[in-house]
């Protein structure tokens, strides 16, 4: 399993990369590899929420200077997976919002740690309700694009019968793929983890994960308490240097 170490004005992260997101796994080691994040900053942090960089803007950004809108040039196939959670030092991809980017791709760059709290059993099955709806709504989603002709072609002819015909069978299939998938289901890992470690579940299958803290997790908590400017940038620079552990 492949490893980075994140190193900062606070001290070293280090990070093991899941082989069950290889392609995230690969672009994060091919740009550590050629120095692409060295001198970039942590720059949004959310105390109880999470620390984000990666932005290539940010290495030569003024002070006060908004951030998060710089990129690689290019972005990457989701890979979301039930097993892989929002727990508290888990990796992840940052990425557009679903209206300009309903596959859910990730940025080519830009990431994020996981800080997040901890949960209590009546919010726990709050959420629960909240990831399985939005599994569903996903799903659906992404079948009503797939249909988007026949659904155009039934309301130009105004058949409301059919478009209806059409509604009943996507939410069947929906309900159908989420089933078999498992989507949107909180495993009692998942709840116990949020109940003592904490994390931020809300996430869960909206955004890849792909690795987690194995040491340094006392230097996210560090970062995140920092002081921040209105956009969520730290008032004192973070910078770092990803290297790759062999």
């Amino acid at each position: 399993m492949a490893k980075v170490n994140i190193h900062t004005s606070f001290g070293d992260i280090v990070v093991k990369l899941y082989d069950e997101t290889p392609l995230h796994r690969d672009n994060f080691l091919k740009l550590a590899k050629e120095g692409f994040y060295n001198g970039t900053l942590f720059h949004r942090v959310i105390k109880d929420f999470m620390i984000q960089g990666g932005d290539p803007d940010s290495k030569t950004a003024k002070a006060g200077q908004m951030l998060g809108s710089g990129d690689a040039g290019y972005t990457i196939p989701a890979e979301i997976k039930p097993g892989l959670f929002h727990k508290r030092g888990a990796l992840s991809a940052a990425r557009t919002g679903d209206e300009v980017n309903p596959e859910r791709r990730s940025s080519g760059c830009q990431f994020y740690i996981v800080w997040g709290q901890t949960y209590k059993d009546g919010q726990m099955a709050q959420l629960a309700k909240q990831m399985n709806m939005q599994a569903q709504q996903g799903v659906f989603n992404k079948l009503v694009r797939e249909h988007r002709d026949e659904i155009m072609q039934l309301r130009r002819g105004r058949d409301n019968a059919g478009l209806q015909a059409l509604q009943d069978d996507l939410i069947a299939q929906t309900q159908a793929i989420v089933k078999e998938q498992g989507l949107g289901i909180m495993t009692d890992e998942q709840k116990e983890t949020y109940k003592t470690l904490g994390g931020t579940p809300f996430l869960d299958g909206q955004y890849t994960v792909f690795g987690e803290v194995e040491q340094g997790l006392d230097i996210v908590a560090k970062i995140q308490e920092v002081s921040t400017d209105g956009n969520d940038r730290p008032q004192k620079d973070i910078a770092m240097t990803v290297t790759v552990i062999d």
